[in-house]
């Protein structure tokens, strides 16, 4: 758990450096070229940075060991700042569409080389950041990471936007092509939908987890299938499992011979965490509730 806690935390500060840096890149860029679309992408790195250091503030939190005012740990402290991520990208998103609109309605600036060429190097820089950070956010069930991950990846869609935008006016200057002249803005606009899209996705599964909705049914038929290895078990009562930021806590109710001693029934208790907790390296709580089986019951 302290590897994945350390790899987690890694990943989440080359996200801000890497943040700060485009950030300077792509405002500088838009500023002195007239760039709308690279404009809104430095405004929407600007608060990348934010959503980063509430990730990595949160994923310091979440690792905090259990006390008596939180007995079930730090954990959730994580999906709060996945929801925090995705508020951050409504509002980018918002402010994008809005620049983007009002870029359409005022003349068609001149294009030039040099935001392409900031536009490309922040799709490799994002690209590979993505595609690290959503490992490193799946290996350690790490909730800020994978938010983390999932705003890279809204800057990916941004800035092939911005390729696409600003290589349609430059086209649209050389070839002629008024309506290609635009194709800033427009590209805009198309990237606050994407972004919007990912804003409710991170935000659908935050509330999910802060609500304590259960885990997927296929784990939960896995757990099922691990009690029932267990030559005591006589009946599953009840299953049920729940995320809580980076861990999962599983609760269950299950019978057993009534005739059994309460070290029996200790053991079974046991045998059961065992075998789930080996199986799911994820879970790191099991509350088990035996109720007494008598034969001939259904």
């Amino acid at each position: 758990m302290a590897q994945r806690h350390t790899s987690a935390l890694a990943a989440i500060w080359i996200s801000l450096i890497s943040n700060v840096l485009l950030t300077i890149i792509k405002l500088a860029a838009g500023v002195l070229f007239a760039s709308p679309v690279l404009l809104a992408d430095g405004v929407h790195n600007a608060g990348d940075i934010i959503a980063t250091v509430a990730a990595l503030t949160s994923s310091m939190v979440s690792k905090k060991p259990a006390d008596d005012d939180h007995p079930y740990g730090h954990g959730k402290a994580e999906v709060v700042a996945s929801a925090f991520v995705s508020v951050i990208l409504v509002l980018a998103a918002l402010w994008i569409g809005a620049e983007s609109i009002r870029a359409m309605n005022e003349p068609a600036g001149q294009e030039s080389w040099y935001p392409l060429i900031a536009a490309l190097v922040s799709l490799l820089w994002k690209q590979a950041l993505y595609v690290y950070t959503i490992r490193i956010g799946r290996a350690t069930n790490s909730k800020s990471v994978l938010a983390t991950a999932y705003d890279h990846l809204a800057d990916v869609y941004a800035s092939a936007a911005a390729v696409l935008g600003i290589g349609l006016g430059l086209a649209g200057e050389h070839y002629g092509w008024a309506w290609a002249t635009y194709g800033d803005p427009i590209a805009g606009i198309i990237v606050s939908l994407l972004v919007l899209k990912l804003a409710y996705e991170i935000g659908r599964d935050s509330v999910d987890i802060l609500m304590e909705r259960n885990v997927p049914a296929e784990k939960l038929e896995h757990y099922e299938q691990l009690i029932r290895n267990i030559d005591d078990i006589k009946r599953i009562d009840r299953i049920r499992a729940r995320e809580h930021g980076h861990y999962i806590m599983v609760d269950l109710r299950v019978g057993v011979p009534g005739e059994y001693s309460i070290q029996q029934g200790h053991d079974i208790s046991r045998e059961i965490k065992q075998h789930i907790m080996n199986a799911d390296s994820d879970v790191v709580e099991v509350m088990i509730h035996l109720n007494p089986w008598y034969e001939g019951e259904d």
